[in-house]
């Protein structure tokens, strides 16, 4: 899709405002739906549509993800229409119809990454406004942690409205949890992990001095970020992306990253003793952790409600907390509400771009290519954890974030096709 306002551009508008914003901001009048990023997502949407609807504005060349996430709205769609049939209370309605318009943004950014990227450097533009924008929810966080302050109440955005849940500066055991411009906790947390090795390959890219001191720093503000969510998740996470970025380094990289990481650990251990032992007790003492007791305890009350209506589930979005219960689990929240059809396209979305992923970085002309599909390609296993333990779709500037990357999965697989009428790929023109 070539526009005269560019696809990169509106990317990156995207993920400023969905980073500089606090979660809570919204247009007045309406629910987190009014999200700033997430209008943009759903105008984006209705773009893409409309260039479906022009002969001389379709992206020629194929693209698995368009089915995939075709597959994926036709679940959603199908689930609302159970939902309907099924007979709704007012509070499931509304809430279906919130949902229907946010699996539309999530996909309208999918596809509008996926089709709209030309070419390796937009990518690159990108990717490093992703992980420039990811800095600053981080530092955001950091100076939450080393002033027990709220800072994201002088973010507050004049004509937007405050909305929602604002996330307490809160204790676990003995450190402090901080969610920075975000929703949650682990939402800041994971989203931290998704950025690290992105940062990781920019610092390795960068070729001047200065610019090996901003990336570095950059690296640094991101990688610390992620502790002060005192969240197993975050950890898991960012543990997972560095196993699969080792598979692409060189040997001296990965000792690189392997000192680097012990004196990160080390100088954390010195600065914040008891957040180092409440991190370590997490994993430790997690059997009498009541965080996942009480995930463990709703199983069985998931899988009275699923067997009930296992294929199709009881309807897009009506599964509504806390007028049920929280589960704190995408997989059992999408089993619940679009049944098995619903799980196998959300697997199938993430499969899908972890391919496109793969397959790019098998195809990869350059070092710096292959780091970058390697790192899309983590994320995405990163993505299929994470939902296991929070209600990962629930929250927009992780949604939203990782709907993009998604997208950016199709853009690599494109750009490294052996066709060259497939990397190259632009809309049609008059006479063709």
């Amino acid at each position: 899709m070539r526009t005269r306002l560019g696809t990169g551009l509106l990317l990156i508008v995207t993920f400023a405002l969905l980073s500089l914003f606090p979660a809570r901001l919204i247009v007045p009048g309406l629910t987190d739906v009014g999200r700033p990023a997430t209008v943009v997502g759903m105008l984006l949407f209705v773009w893409w549509v409309l260039t479906r609807l022009n002969p001389h504005l379709v992206q020629v060349g194929p693209q698995p993800i368009r089915w995939v996430v075709l597959f994926f709205f036709v679940v959603v769609l199908i689930g609302y229409a159970v939902g309907s049939l099924r007979g709704l209370t007012t509070v499931e309605s509304n809430s279906a119809d919130r949902w229907l318009l946010l699996d539309a943004a999530f996909l309208g950014l999918i596809l509008v990454a996926a089709d709209g990227i030309p070419n390796w450097g937009q990518l690159r533009a990108v990717l490093r406004a992703f992980i420039w924008c990811c800095g600053f929810i981080a530092l955001v966080g950091l100076i939450q942690y080393a002033t027990f302050t709220d800072v994201t109440q002088y973010l507050i955005v004049p004509g937007l409205q405050e909305k929602g849940w604002v996330p307490d500066l809160t204790g676990r055991g003995d450190g402090l949890r901080v969610a920075s411009t975000t929703g949650h906790y682990i939402e800041f947390g994971t989203l931290m992990a998704m950025a690290l090795p992105v940062a990781v390959c920019f610092l390795r890219l960068a070729k001047t001095r200065n610019e090996k001191l901003r990336m570095g720093l950059l690296t640094l503000v991101i990688g610390a970020g992620i502790p002060t969510t005192v969240s197993r998740t975050a950890i898991v996470a960012a543990g997972m992306v560095f196993i699969f970025m080792m598979l692409v380094w060189d040997w001296r990289t990965r000792w690189n990253m392997l000192v680097l990481g012990i004196g990160a650990i080390a100088a954390a251990v010195a600065a914040k003793p008891e957040l180092m032992r409440t991190l370590v007790e997490m994993f430790t003492q997690a059997g009498q952790d009541t965080s996942i007791s009480s995930r463990t305890d709703r199983y069985d009350m998931v899988a009275e409600y699923f067997v009930e209506r296992p294929w199709l589930g009881r309807g897009t979005g009506t599964w509504v907390s806390p007028m049920y219960q929280y589960l704190d689990n995408q997989w059992f929240s999408t089993a619940l509400t679009n049944g098995l059809a619903g799980v196998a396209a959300m697997l199938a979305l993430h499969a899908v771009a972890a391919w496109m992923a793969y397959k790019a970085l098998r195809r990869a002309a350059t070092q710096a290519d292959r780091e970058l599909c390697a790192a899309l390609l983590s994320i995405q296993f990163v993505a299929l954890f994470a939902a296991f333990t929070f209600d990962s779709l629930s929250f927009t500037t992780y949604s939203s974030m990782l709907a993009i990357l998604i997208g950016f999965c199709g853009t690599v697989w494109r750009l490294t096709h052996p066709r060259r009428a497939v990397r190259t790929a632009g809309v049609l023109q008059q006479g063709q």
